[in-house]
C-alpha cells in the first residue's frame, strides 16, 4: 500500500518562489503549495514505503537551496 506524507517547508527569506519552482520539477512530488504561517510551502509525496519516502526527501527535496527547515507528517 502506498505511503503519503506531507512535508512542511520553511524557506530562506525571499526564496519561496524559487524553492516551489525547483520542487515542481521533481516527478516524485505530487503537489506543491505555497502557504502562509510558520511554514512557507507544503508538498505531498507518495511512495511505496516509508524508506522510499525518506530517500526522496533526503536525496532530492533537502538538496534544494533555500530550504531552511522541514517537518514531515505521515498521513494515516
Amino acid at each position: 500500500m502506498p505511503v503519503k506524507v506531507y512535508v512542511l517547508i520553511a524557506t530562506t527569506v525571499g526564496k519561496t518562489r524559487e524553492v516551489c519552482s525547483a520542487l515542481e520539477k521533481l516527478k516524485c512530488i505530487k503537489s506543491v503549495n505555497a502557504t502562509t504561517g510558520h511554514y512557507d510551502i507544503i508538498i505531498t509525496i507518495e511512495g511505496e514505503d516509508t524508506n522510499d519516502i525518506l530517500k526522496i526527501i533526503a536525496s532530492q527535496a533537502h538538496t534544494i537551496p533555500g530550504i531552511r527547515r522541514t517537518v514531515t507528517c505521515l498521513a494515516i
